[in-house]
């Protein structure tokens, strides 16, 4: 079973040494979900949500989300990021939309955390703008898809079963 990276031997939180690690190329991929009310996902697609352009808005928040995930989550490592793509896709049998976020670099550390955050701030952007409308959305399904890059190599996640 693998360690905990992040756990010292005392049991400790530690920021884990990538300094004797090779730069390699890197690329995330995650995505979520935020469900709704049909008439909701409507008013988003029709540009009249009183907040303005939410699909617009949420995949700038995401972009700069990313670019911030190291002030966000303790351990993260400060990463030079080489792209960082967000898509936000209406997803009418959800109903709600879809986010998907890539983020790339090449260094010592993957940029799974950067993709995660991504999806996770443009999903809560979305529930920001959208709550005057719909209070009962739900933001699900956040998960990595796909990474590539480092040591551990390839991953990428199984379907889901629901």
């Amino acid at each position: 079973m693998a360690s905990l990276t992040h756990i010292d031997a005392e049991g400790s939180a530690r920021m884990v040494d990538v300094s004797d690690k090779a730069a390699t190329a890197r690329e995330a991929l995650a995505e979520g979900r935020v469900a709704m009310a049909l008439a909701t996902l409507e008013l988003i697609l029709s540009g009249n949500a009183k907040k303005g352009d939410v699909m617009g808005v949420a995949r700038l928040a995401g972009i700069m989300a990313a670019k911030r995930t190291h002030e966000l989550i303790p351990l993260c490592h400060p990463l030079m990021l080489t792209k960082v793509e967000v898509e936000v896709v209406a997803d009418p049998a959800l109903p709600g939309l879809h986010v998907t976020a890539r983020a790339k670099t090449t260094g010592q550390t993957g940029v799974e955390m950067e993709a995660l955050t991504a999806v996770s701030v443009a999903c809560l952007t979305i529930y920001d703008m959208a709550k005057a409308a719909d209070r009962g959305m739900r933001i699900e399904g956040i998960r990595l898809l796909e990474k590539s890059g480092g040591a551990s190599g390839h991953f990428r996640a199984e379907p889901p079963t629901d």
